[in-house]
């Protein structure tokens, strides 16, 4: 693969810049850069402008109003706005269920819920794992049982990021407890809205509520909002989480975080030197821009396949294990040349509209915070040890 740039792409990373230099407002940055927890309306301004530039949906088909970019466009795009201190684009209903929708929904599910994603109408949720199903998402209980036009269901999701924000939840429900536990798995869309929904707040250990667990109690739902076929829910799921994978690798996000690791190792001292300098911290840091590099070229292979109508395969897999060691990696090595300082944080900094004085070096107080979340990364989306296993039995035989 020729990982050098075209005059063509190198035109485009400009015109990348140039959109972020002049759209992306600088509050929006400030949230992001200095670590800061982005509300709602953070995410629905930052979508609404990328919406009206015609930019949301850039990893959309055009058939289905996408920009269709090619793998070296997604890449220096999610590049230049990693940089820039652009938010994230929620993935959950553009990045994991469109995707779904496409391949296996009907013409009625495709016209009615593609638009009401990239207008904001809908801010959807994931629905899968429970307190029992987690790694071993085929063992869930949720069950939805038919009765005529509609499924009741009843059960708990938990670690359902964001699902406060949340107008729509697309869940994996048991509709069968006959043959294999993954025969029996449907994938249904839920509303929010209906009777018997009961959402509850996990405050994790940076005390962020950013995940929920959600209750179902008789819940309504009908059967037109199934997707594909009944008990099939399980091979929808794994088309969905091998673009969730790749999601969590969170290339741009890495890159972004080694600059910033890079630029404190140059004036941070120990002992009379700069860490940069130090021949142990210049050495793990070598090591992570190795990873990193090697990172960017897994990505790109993938995303090229996904550009060609392909879902990920084994890669997601790879690109997941790889890129959260790497994006925790990097959080561990900043913690540490922070040293003190990285330890106490105050939970209002965290919030937008905080203007005290920083204790210690810039970005300090939003270290540990970033440390202890991004633990998170190598469990969601299937647990690195599970991801493991699925590359050994695929490319090994094992």
């Amino acid at each position: 693969m020729d990982l050098s740039y075209s005059k063509d792409e190198n035109d485009f990373r400009e015109e990348v810049k140039t959109f972020l230099a002049q759209k992306l407002p600088q509050r929006l940055r400030d949230v992001v850069k200095q670590g800061k927890r982005p509300k709602k309306e953070i995410f629905d301004e930052w979508h609404a402008i990328l919406h009206k530039q015609g930019w949301l949906t850039f990893t959309w088909p055009k058939q289905f109003g996408g920009v269709e970019w090619n793998a070296v466009q997604r890449h220096i795009f999610e590049e230049e706005c990693a940089s820039a201190g652009a938010p994230r684009i929620v993935p959950f209903g553009i990045g994991m269920l469109a995707p779904v929708l496409m391949k296996f929904g009907t013409k009625e599910q495709i016209e009615h819920y593609l638009p009401r994603m990239q207008d904001g109408t809908d801010w959807w949720a994931q629905g899968f794992s429970e307190p029992g199903a987690g790694s071993d998402l085929a063992s869930l209980q949720c069950k939805a049982v038919r009765e005529g036009d509609h499924y009741i269901v009843n059960g708990q999701k938990t670690w359902t990021t964001l699902g406060h924000y949340a107008n729509w939840i697309f869940c994996l429900v048991r509709t069968s407890s006959e043959g294999k536990r993954q025969e029996g798995i449907s994938f249904l869309l839920i509303d929010m809205a209906t009777p018997g929904i009961e959402v509850k707040p996990i405050i994790t250990l940076d005390g962020e509520h950013e995940v929920n667990e959600v209750f179902f109690n008789d819940v309504k739902v009908p059967v037109s909002n199934l997707v594909g076929e009944e008990n099939k829910g399980w091979t929808y799921a794994k088309y969905l989480l091998t673009h969730e994978r790749t999601n969590i690798a969170g290339v741009g996000f890495s890159t972004e975080g080694f600059e910033n690791l890079k630029r404190l190792a140059a004036i941070q001292t120990r002992n009379g030197k700069r860490l940069a300098d130090d021949h142990y911290f210049a050495a793990r840091m070598a090591r992570i821009a190795i990873d990193l590099s090697a990172m960017k070229t897994t990505n790109m292979r993938i995303l090229q396949a996904a550009a060609a109508g392909q879902a990920p395969g084994v890669e997601s897999s790879m690109l997941k294990v790889k890129g959260t060691e790497i994006r925790q990696a990097i959080n561990d090595l900043h913690r540490r040349a922070l040293g003190v300082y990285a330890a106490p944080f105050i939970p209002e900094s965290l919030e937008e509209g905080y203007n005290e004085p920083p204790i210690g070096p810039e970005g300090a107080n939003v270290v540990a915070s970033q440390y202890f979340n991004n633990r998170k990364l190598s469990i969601f989306g299937g647990s690195n040890e599970i991801q493991k296993n699925v590359i050994s039995k695929m490319m090994l035989g094992l």
